[in-house]
């Protein structure tokens, strides 16, 4: 349909909350008005909704090529449409690892044929690329991803001078996982030496500590200072971390900023005694005091986006003991939701959420007319109802997977329609799957 017109909805959007009508016309918003009477192929009443920008979750795992009995991108994007995620940038540590610009290109072609979500995908860094990573263009790619700590397949760099020459060069935004193998292997020898193979999932933020994550964010920034690198630190843990990033500099302007996940801002290490396996995550949940301090930290600006870091693994996989059992888990479906019921319990405004998940990361990324709601731009759109309880269960989990850590929370919101790039891609449940999303296009 070319034209659909949402009228009476309360917008959420740069600060604010409005009623008003939206017409979106060829994938664009066209007009924002009080009142809105043109004739439309699809008119939807959104009396007594909220319609915010869709969220643009900065770190997803799909897990195609390669790993796709755990997920791929169709699945994943239609759990993340659902879950009123509308774009998406992809992690490189599939198999094989997305260390070539062919690798990068075979992702965009198959995200063309099969995501209902819009998408990017970011160039994989290692030990012995460097020639193909700098090969990567900054207008059609959102970043290179660096992980400073353990990964999957041959994508830690290690080696001092390799990263330097990254740090140095990199002709785009550089984004870390930062953990300090070092300390975190250090960490593993002395409680394997005490507990054989019954190291239980209890530990598994001592193993990943706190000090791992400081010492590498630390070294990250120490080196993106030195050599001016526009710099993204993902997934920050600790209350620690925070103090090293600004919240004085205005968005645009900063050459480093961080991120935080919504499961460090939802668990702690108390509900590894119920959850087990299910929130073992690399950064490691941590103590309360950590997820009070994170949360701070995204409040206070210190930090910039809220994402996902969704990375699903199987059941099978899951339940094998915690030093078989691989970190990650599936999110996207259910992000969007954790964070209006943290809304629901006051801890977060609708305006911070729209900021943090879609505003900022279009700011962040200079992704090209997306993520506000503006005329003109890309019509990625969300409509929620804040008073419609949904339990999440394993009949209604869309994941490939088959499970979520959130089974059996009941959030008091529901997502009722997802628009990307102006397709109604979902509604109540149903997928409208003609359309697939668009790639990410940045303005650098």
């Amino acid at each position: 349909m070319n034209t659909i017109l949402i009228k009476a909805a309360s917008i959420v959007n740069e600060g604010k909350i409005i009623v008003a009508d939206v017409l979106i016309k060829a994938g664009f918003i066209e007009k924002i008005a009080s009142s809105i009477n043109e004739t439309a192929d699809l008119e939807i009443n959104a009396e007594g909704l909220h319609l915010l920008p869709g969220m643009i979750d900065d770190q997803v795992h799909f897990r195609e090529p390669g790993l796709t009995h755990k997920a791929d991108i169709f699945s994943e994007s239609m759990a993340a449409v659902a879950g009123g995620i509308t774009s998406f940038m992809e992690m490189p540590n599939t198999v094989p690892n997305t260390l070539t610009q062919e690798l990068l290109a075979d992702k965009y072609r198959i995200a063309s044929e099969m995501s209902l979500a819009n998408y990017s995908f970011f160039m994989g860094a290692s030990n012995t690329n460097i020639d193909e990573v700098l090969k990567t263009d900054p207008k059609n790619v959102c970043g290179i991803k660096v992980f400073m700590g353990s990964s999957t397949g041959n994508m830690l760099v290690d080696n001092e001078k390799v990263l330097e020459n990254i740090f140095k060069e990199a002709p785009m935004l550089v984004a870390t996982h930062c953990e300090d193998e070092h300390t975190i292997q250090a960490n593993l020898a002395l409680y394997k030496e005490k507990y054989g193979d019954n190291i239980t999932i209890e530990m598994h933020p001592l193993i990943r500590s706190t000090e791992a994550c400081y010492l590498s964010s630390s070294l990250a920034l120490s080196l993106a200072k030195k050599y001016n690198t526009r710099l993204h630190i993902l997934h920050i843990s600790t209350a620690i971390e925070v103090g090293l990033f600004d919240n004085i500099t205005p968005l645009k302007d900063k050459r480093i900023t961080a991120e935080a996940c919504v499961h460090h801002l939802w668990f702690d290490d108390r509900d590894y005694a119920t959850k087990g396996n299910w929130i073992k995550w690399n950064p490691a949940v941590k103590t309360e005091n950590d997820k009070i301090g994170i949360l701070k930290g995204v409040l206070d600006g210190h930090i910039d986006i809220i994402a996902t870091d969704h990375a699903p693994h199987t059941i099978a996989e899951k339940e094998q003991p915690y030093l078989q059992a691989p970190s990650g888990g599936p999110l996207v479906q259910h992000a969007l939701s954790a964070l209006l019921e943290m809304y629901h319990q006051n801890k977060i405004s609708l305006q911070q959420i729209a900021e943090k998940t879609a505003h900022n990361v279009a700011t962040c990324f200079n992704i090209d007319k997306r993520g506000f709601i503006r005329e003109g731009y890309w019509a990625d759109l969300v409509l929620v109802n804040l008073n419609d309880p949904v339990k999440v269960t394993r009949a209604n989990i869309l994941y490939k997977c088959g499970w979520s850590p959130f089974e059996g929370q009941t959030f008091q919101s529901e997502i009722t329609h997802t628009f990307v790039s102006g397709n109604l891609a979902y509604q109540k449940g149903k997928f409208m799957t003609n359309e697939t999303g668009k790639r990410l296009a940045f303005k650098r």
